[in-house]
């Protein structure tokens, strides 16, 4: 009976807590994934959770906090199944750029100027937006999300300083990111070469590259396409520098079109 109205308490407690709210509580434990908090209102047992993702940004969750130390948290979720409520300190410790992140909705279009170019991405400085606490930029482009062609070096496509539109993917509430694309806003050249291109029709193309199960041909500005390594000739070959080599100037016939995961499958034996 006692378990039983105990567990009636917590989901009486929390019925009282939406999404969004903000609470207060004392952290209970602190652990590598995350933190247990003890809720003001309900101190009977530690009911709210800061994951791994949540905790402040740019630091090791739980960095800087201790057992019996206050806290400010964001609710991101009440789960009555686990009887949690899930937090976000992220949320309370930068509150404007936490807000302004919040608002973004997925499709809107966002403009800036490159901040900088790492090895990993690249940084815009959003021109409503806050500044970073830490990074140079709000906005991040994944190196996928720069083109739809293949480059070699991000700064091939943007430079520093260069001002540029991008439609926003979604909040990364673990870096206090919005997360950006940028070929998004330019037209997919695969699609309108899968528009006017059949299977079964022969090609004119470039080796671009050479892989331990085949080669790359690049046959339209943008558009390359994979020759299987039993595609390259009728005997079998081990490796692809048997038959082609980069550079080489081939004619290949088309597979397969498989626009949903952008992928061309040529032959150059069919040829």
């Amino acid at each position: 009976m006692g378990e039983l109205l105990a567990d009636q308490a917590v989901r009486r407690f929390l019925s009282t807590i939406r999404v969004g709210d903000l609470c207060r509580g004392t952290v209970a434990e602190v652990t590598r994934s995350g933190m247990s908090v003890t809720l003001d209102g309900f101190g009977a047992r530690p009911l709210g959770v800061v994951g791994p993702l949540d905790g402040p940004w740019l630091r090791n969750p739980g960095e800087g906090m201790a057992a019996g130390q206050r806290i400010t948290a964001e609710v991101i979720d009440v789960d009555f199944d686990k009887s949690q409520v899930l937090l976000s300190t992220a949320a309370t410790e930068h509150r404007e750029l936490w807000m302004f992140l919040k608002r973004l909705q997925p499709g809107e279009i966002l403009s800036g100027a490159v901040a900088a170019i790492e090895s990993f991405g690249v940084f815009v400085a959003l021109d409503d937006g806050p500044e970073h606490p830490v990074f140079p930029g709000v906005g991040f482009i994944t190196f996928p999300e720069l083109s739809w062609t293949r480059f070699e070096d991000a700064s091939d496509v943007v430079e520093v300083g260069q001002r540029v539109s991008c439609e926003f993917l979604q909040f990364d509430t673990w870096n206090g990111e919005a997360r950006l694309s940028l070929r998004a806003l330019q037209p997919d050249p695969f699609a309108t070469f899968a528009e006017s291109t059949e299977v079964g029709q022969v090609l004119r193309g470039r080796v671009t590259k050479l892989i331990p199960f085949g080669a790359f041909v690049q046959v339209a500005d943008g558009i390359e396409g994979l020759v299987h390594l039993s595609e390259l000739a009728w005997t079998p070959v081990e490796t692809p520098e048997e038959v082609v080599q980069v550079v080489d100037q081939v004619s290949v016939v088309v597979m397969e079109i498989d626009v949903e995961r952008r992928r061309l499958a040529l032959s150059l034996r069919r040829a």
